[in-house]
């Protein structure tokens, strides 16, 4: 959510950030909702303002025994009752209709994020390792998987549908060791507090980390089975739980409506768990597979600064998922998002993209953004200083990492000309000490 009050003082510097993003000006309409906001209070303090001074003076007027200016005056508060109610809705409606035009609005790119219209205008930041040679084709994952008896996308869609997958025995225990070996790397030497969120969240969550307005119909969304017969249809919405895409979601919200103090932050959260995406934009991409689905794990990292702490962390949280990767001994690099390639809440996003080799492809395993107090507005979440000054914090999200795509990655990197998968040194505690899956 944009500060208005930021707008009024920056409305050409509002309209050029929007511009880079591909966006239209917006703050002349904005503006214009806000002076009738600014309006509405105005007309609604002075009545009120009215009406109490009235009252004083109807006290006056009867000490006096001036019956007849006591009369007026009683009229004139009787009067105000009425208007006073009407103008505070008038108020209402013109502070809702300026917070839905402004939760529309994404955010901002930081200066240094390079412009561009889509994916092709992403920089390279940097790489790590190289590809590796292989005397024999390299095979996609869901060959190698299938073949293997150990994914079953079959089976996945006579329970769910297409966008699902049942992974068996090796294949089931390594992405659960794959999980396992993040969370204990970013609790134990990168810092992070796990945290066992709740999966399903409020649309007042959702709205927090920018789910909701606009992007409504990728979310998954439950409700309790006697909303199902329930006579209108927006009762469903008003009682809905939406599950949720990322963990993001319960951990940035975490600090919603609080206010933390200083000396708390930076805070850091990091969590595994089940995410659910619709990917209603997604109709014929990565159709075989497990590379998009509607089902998937994924680890989380979260952090919430001050705004003076934001940078460094955003830069501390690509180093602790790209150790993830370094540990795994995969090759992957990173890149920096484009403006017409960020997510609605960031201000600048790194990507970090594994090397495929069943694809000869780089594909996204990570992404790291820092939202400076965009997220901290739509929560009302804030820190107090050690000024005693109350300020919005910064907010921060990254994947550390995806885990099914670190699946992907690990069965293609260390396939072997037999169809079995090698298992990396690192995973091999969390395997019972298996070295192959055959």
């Amino acid at each position: 959510m944009h500060d208005i009050r930021w707008i009024r003082d920056n409305p050409a510097a509002f309209d050029q950030g929007l511009a880079r993003r591909g966006l239209p000006a917006q703050s002349k309409h904005l503006l214009a909702l806000d002076e009738r906001r600014r309006a509405a209070i105005g007309k609604a303090e002075q009545a009120q303002a009215r009406r109490n001074a009235a009252s004083k003076e109807i006290g006056v007027a009867k000490k006096n025994k001036d019956e007849a200016a006591a009369a007026k005056l009683m009229a004139e508060v009787a009067e105000l009752k009425t208007a006073i109610p009407e103008l505070e809705a008038e108020e209402k409606a013109a502070s809702a209709e300026l917070d839905r035009a402004l939760a529309e609005i994404p955010n901002l790119p930081l200066g240094e994020v390079p412009d561009g219209a889509d994916e092709h205008g992403n920089v390279e930041h940097h790489k790590y390792g190289a590809m590796r040679n292989y005397d024999f084709p390299p095979k996609q994952h869901f060959d190698l998987g299938e073949a293997l008896g150990q994914m079953d996308f079959a089976t996945a869609a006579k329970l769910s549908g297409a966008r699902f997958v049942v992974l068996k025995k090796g294949l089931a225990r390594l992405e659960r060791a794959l999980g396992q070996f993040m969370l204990d790397l970013h609790t134990t030497e990168h810092g992070y507090t796990e945290v066992n969120p709740p999966i399903l969240v409020r649309d007042d969550a959702m709205f927090g980390t920018t789910q909701l307005p606009k992007f409504e119909f990728d979310q998954f969304w439950a409700v309790r089975g006697e909303l199902l017969s329930a006579p209108r249809p927006e009762s469903i919405r008003e009682d809905r739980l939406g599950l949720i895409p990322t963990a993001e979601v319960p951990l940035t919200n975490m600090v919603r409506e609080e206010i933390v103090d200083e000396a708390a932050l930076p805070m850091r959260f990091t969590a595994c768990t089940p995410c659910f995406r619709a990917e209603a934009g997604a109709a014929g991409k990565d159709t075989r597979g497990m590379i998009r689905q509607h089902q998937f794990t994924k680890v989380e990292l979260v952090s919430i600064t001050t705004p003076e702490q934001s940078r460094d962390e955003h830069e501390r949280m690509l180093a602790c998922a790209e150790e993830v990767l370094r540990r795994l001994g995969l090759h992957y690099r990173v890149v920096t998002l484009c403006t017409g390639d960020m997510g609605f809440a960031s201000q600048k996003t790194y990507d970090i993209e594994v090397w495929l080799p069943g694809q000869s492809a780089f594909r996204e395993i990570s992404s790291c953004s820092v939202c400076g107090d965009f997220q901290a507005r739509r929560m009302n979440a804030r820190f107090r200083a050690k000024d005693r000054s109350v300020r919005h914090v910064h907010t921060l999200n990254g994947s550390g990492v995806a885990v099914g795509r670190a699946l992907i990655a690990v069965m293609e990197t260390y396939q072997q000309g037999n169809g079995s998968i090698a298992v990396p040194d690192v995973l091999q505690p969390y395997m019972g000490g298996a070295k192959t899956i055959e």
